[in-house]
């Protein structure tokens, strides 16, 4: 580890040149060694460092500037893999229960216990013979009866009486 004085520094470009005993030349230093400082280095600074040879130059490695303080480092450490695993698992959990939801959603209301069965009154012999026909009505804002909104939602396509899917049509609609 050498010690020795910033005599040149070129702020705008972030480079200089320490002069240190037992040197024989003065040694290049560029700004990146000292990022961790917590105040840029200044003509007149003192200087630790070590020497890196390349191409034949010396330059400074691991610097310092004698009495400033170096940046505090985070306390904790990012560890990226650790990070992506817990995104990760939390994905899979969150479609986990989406997929659980659309299912349960999705299948018929299963009940154990007896549950109070309302059963409407289908249409008579005499109403089956009317003649009904599928005329694009789909609503039950749109039906005359029970027995027409029951005929259409057995054989019309595309009728939204049956807001429930228990068979039964308009139960709200009185007729």
């Amino acid at each position: 580890m050498y010690r020795g004085k910033l005599t040149n520094w070129n702020d705008d470009k972030g480079f200089g040149f320490i002069k240190a005993d037992g040197l024989t030349r003065d040694t290049f230093i560029h700004i990146s060694e000292l990022k961790h400082m917590s105040r840029k280095p200044r003509m007149g600074d003192y200087i630790n460092f070590e020497i890196a040879n390349t191409n034949g130059k010396s330059r400074a490695i691991k610097a310092s500037i004698e009495g400033v303080g170096a940046i505090p480092k985070p306390s904790f450490k990012r560890n990226n893999k650790k990070q992506f695993k817990l995104r990760f698992s939390y994905i899979l959990i969150l479609i986990s229960f989406g997929i659980l939801a659309i299912k349960h959603f999705q299948e018929p209301a299963k009940s154990t216990s007896q549950s109070t069965i309302i059963s409407w009154p289908t249409f008579t012999e005499t109403e089956s013979k009317q003649n009904f026909s599928c005329d694009g009505r789909q609503h039950c804002s749109q039906m005359t009866s029970r027995a027409e909104a029951e005929y259409f939602l057995r054989n019309c396509p595309n009728t939204k009486m049956d807001g429930d899917r228990d068979g039964i049509p308009c139960e709200r609609q009185r007729f």
